[in-house]
């Protein structure tokens, strides 16, 4: 079954055992590089590679701002694009769209680099109903090296960015 086949989120969600994530959407580790040799972060020690799966839905269609400290590629796999903003640590905003029509100026991969504040939207006039995509993140990922953006402080740090932040954070 492909993705972009007739089927249901829920169908998606059981097929992949997605379950909610605290950034909005759903995910799933599907591969952790562990037995194999460590990486030494300032965090301490570190796997080489992590990856998931990361589902935004209609229902569920923000991942909120957050940033990481490891570089994150971006795969899309199926369904409805996904708009990514991304705040770099000079101010600068970048948006990016992760879909299936590279004709229209989508791309079926990119990288976020670790420090950059990021968001993504599931585009609002969803055929699908869901954007299914998945990450690689090198060093591995662990919740430690993940910052869920507070409102107000990122508001602080970037002015430019309020009305952006005030709807891609939690209250």
């Amino acid at each position: 079954m492909q993705p972009s086949d007739n089927v249901s989120i829920q169908q998606l969600v059981e097929a992949l055992e997605l379950e909610a994530h605290v950034e909005g959407g759903y995910f799933k580790q599907t591969f952790k590089a562990d037995g194999r040799h460590m990486i030494d972060t300032e965090k301490g020690e570190r796997v080489t590679l992590t990856s998931i799966y990361y589902l935004l839905t209609a229902d569920s269609p923000i991942g909120h701002f957050h940033r990481n400290t490891s570089d994150i590629m971006h795969y899309f796999h199926g369904g409805d694009p996904i708009t990514y903003f991304l705040i770099h640590p000079d101010g600068r905003l970048e948006t990016k769209i992760l879909g299936p029509d590279v004709l229209s100026g989508h791309e079926y991969q990119f990288v976020v680099e670790g420090g950059v504040w990021k968001a993504s939207e599931l585009a609002s006039n969803a055929i699908f109903g869901y954007g299914l995509l998945g990450e690689a993140v090198a060093p591995g990922f662990e919740y430690e090296d993940m910052q869920l953006a507070e409102r107000e402080a990122l508001q602080l740090d970037f002015p430019m960015h309020m009305e952006l932040i005030t709807k891609m954070t939690r209250d």
